[in-house]
């Protein structure tokens, strides 16, 4: 796993050598084992390696064999000892064993279909000095990065945004546009980032750009989506499903622990990574190393879980425990890892657990992926009672519906707890997707809160992106529509959040769960294998009931739980509270301060759980002080002293 980094320009003026030489410094983390370059007078492509395959002959950037195509590449083409001899067969000439070489010869046979032999995680750029054309691709799901920047004359990429500000030409300038959705989910899902003019290239997506006329051309295809179905399903007998879940999992898993370095297991205790652990253990002859991460809190920690699984499958195991000191000093730094705002306050545990695995191995296997696979998540399944008790419930008088509303959202006869329980039903929601759904289980802040906290923003749905991918195939079910769009949005930002906390501490995760023909697999798998009996992900348990206790199996999904809320309740949070009222940050120019408060005192007071919008609302504060207030330094010893106050006062 590496980092990759360059530029491409019409024309023929060359930046001085510090520039691809700082991109690709600000990615050491990436690659801390190797570093190389390659530049011509319209190209340059940087690279940081961290050596898996192949560590003495894997240097990048790689050429062919007369120096023509030159790539640099970040990722595992898990099958390429499969495409290899074909390409050998058809007279290409091998100098190494690295997957690399076989997407550069691949190209020169295929062309762009050569990415549909690929099984694997991949960014990569190559450039084609003949027909001065830069070929750039991501894998299918999204796993691996890859963003840009394109002004119609300069080409510039890297596997992380702070790298492209290394190019003079380019500076960090906010997109007022994508603060709507970053409040309401605490990430952006389309192409846009937060930062003006850089862009993502979307999953399973190629992009080239030429030079070689008098105006360069930029052209962006889509070469895979998760199928559709094609037509009446097959009747097929259940055990028969589940057996083919069980063989194609294992074969996933068998892919994946294709390496020349140590690998081991990032363990939750969770179904999805206990299956995962055990598979390994039937696959390799030493003690699979399993890695945990948990909280002294004993509700929000899972590590009595891990340490079971890890006893039952005999797993050299090893588990970090994290407190409140820990969780919000390191939050600054993993702000600017990340480029923009954590989503989530379970990105601070996966770096903690990534970091106690880097002293031990270089590759992790996570279970990420199967809740968006087989509707493994709560939502699906209460959104889908919701729905049905409200087609009932519309019957009823607006006006009686309307009164029900209002009494579920402000009853003083309730108390916080009921109303918040309440407020999930249909009783408390429109029946819109963005109501019942949406807002219910993703935002932060939902459109309309927006508007009253923040009335500087731009007037832009925080819905689009996933109302595009929610309307886009109506021959989908009702849950397959949702997984669909989940799919798309959310488990992407899950799989950012797991390369760059992973990268951060110089170690690749690797997600077998997505390889491509196991999600087209699970595509075709009916609604009825997928959420049963009250649960999801029915198939997949069924087809790893053998391999664990029933205890884990079938145990309700806790998902990363981070102690935030009481942390935020106890007093030395205050510090932490006030940042958010900051005249020099970016809140100020875009939230009304006392609209702010008053969410502050009403949390501090009970009378609301204002968790998930604090979480936001600090992340793009400290994101804002990283990039672009120019304060980013004073938050280099964290956030909170041993006392509870702010670091920086």
């Amino acid at each position: 796993m590496c980092g990759i980094a360059g530029f491409a320009r019409a024309g023929a003026d060359r930046e001085p050598p510090a520039v691809l030489e700082n991109m690709t410094g600000a990615l050491r983390h990436r690659g801390p084992d190797d570093f190389g370059y390659h530049v011509d007078p319209y190209a340059a492509l940087g690279h940081r390696r961290l050596s898996i395959i192949d560590l003495a002959a894997g240097h990048q950037p790689m050429t062919n064999e007369d120096g023509s195509l030159w790539i640099t590449y970040n990722g595992e083409i898990f099958n390429h000892a499969e495409v290899r001899p074909l390409l050998q067969r058809a007279g290409h000439k091998y100098a190494t064993r690295s997957d690399t070489e076989t997407v550069i010869h691949a190209y020169e046979e295929f062309g762009p279909s050569c990415l549909q032999r690929f099984r694997g995680m991949f960014a990569f750029a190559l450039w084609d000095s003949r027909r001065r054309t830069l070929w750039c691709a991501r894998d299918r799901l999204g796993i691996k990065p890859f963003y840009y920047f394109w002004d119609g004359r300069l080409f510039a990429f890297a596997s992380e945004i702070k790298a492209l500000f290394e190019h003079p030409a380019i500076s960090p300038r906010l997109e007022e546009s994508a603060l709507p959705e970053q409040l309401a989910f605490g990430y952006t899902s389309g192409e846009q980032t937060l930062f003006a003019g850089i862009r993502k290239l979307m999953p399973g997506h190629w992009l080239q750009v030429r030079f070689d006329g008098p105006d360069p051309a930029l052209t962006i295809e889509q070469y895979w989506d998760v199928p559709a179905p094609g037509g009446p399903a097959v009747p097929r007998a259940e055990g028969d499903w589940v057996a083919e879940c069980r063989r194609r999992l294992e074969e996933t898993v068998r892919m994946r622990l294709m390496s020349d370095v140590p690998l081991g297991m990032f363990l939750s205790g969770g179904v999805d990574s206990s299956a995962i652990a055990a598979l390994m253990k039937r696959m390799v002859d030493t003690p699979v190393k399993t890695f945990a991460v948990g909280y002294a809190e004993a509700p929000y920690s899972e590590l009595g879980y891990a340490h079971e699984v890890a006893a039952h499958i005999g797993s050299d195991h090893h588990e970090v425990q994290i407190g409140m000191r820990d969780f919000f000093n390191v939050l600054p730094e993993l702000v600017w890892q990340q480029d923009e705002p954590l989503a989530w306050p379970s990105n601070i545990s996966l770096y903690y657990v990534s970091k106690l695995a880097s002293r031990q191995v270089k590759v992790v296997l996570t279970g990420e992926g199967s809740d968006e696979l087989f509707g493994g998540y709560a939502r699906y399944r209460t959104h889908g009672i919701n729905q049905r008790l409200g087609r009932a419930y519309g019957c009823l008088p607006a006006n009686l519906r309307h009164a029900v509303r209002s009494q579920v959202a402000g009853s003083r006869l309730l108390s916080a707890s009921v109303r918040r329980k309440l407020g999930h039903t249909f009783l408390g929601r429109g029946d819109s997707i963005e109501s019942l759904y949406l807002d219910n289980f993703y935002c932060a802040f939902s459109e309309a809160e927006q508007h009253r906290l923040f009335p500087s923003l731009p007037h832009t749905s925080p819905y689009r992106n996933y109302q595009r991918y929610w309307r886009s195939e109506p021959r989908r079910s009702f849950l397959d529509q949702l997984l669909y769009a989940d799919q798309k949005t959310y488990l992407v930002e899950l799989l950012m959040k797991q390369d760059r906390m992973s990268m951060a501490a110089s170690i690749e995760s690797r997600v077998p769960f997505l390889d491509h023909p196991f999600v087209e697999f699970a595509a075709s798998v009916p609604e009825s294998l997928k959420l049963r009996g009250g649960s999801g992900k029915y198939i997949f348990k069924k087809a790893v009931e053998d391999l664990l206790p029933r205890s884990i199996t079938y145990r309700a999904k806790m998902g990363f739980p981070t102690p935030l809320r009481p942390w935020l309740l106890e007093p030395k949070a205050q510090p932490l509270l006030a940042l958010l009222e900051d005249p020099g940050g970016i809140l100020a120019a875009y939230s009304d301060r006392a609209q702010v408060r008053t969410l502050l005192e009403r949390h501090a007071a009970g009378q609301e759980d204002a968790t998930d919008r604090i979480w936001r609302l600090l992340n793009l504060q400290i994101w804002g002080d990283a990039f672009l207030t120019g304060r980013r330094e004073r938050w280099a010893g964290g956030l909170l002293t041993e006392t509870g106050t702010l670091a920086a006062s």
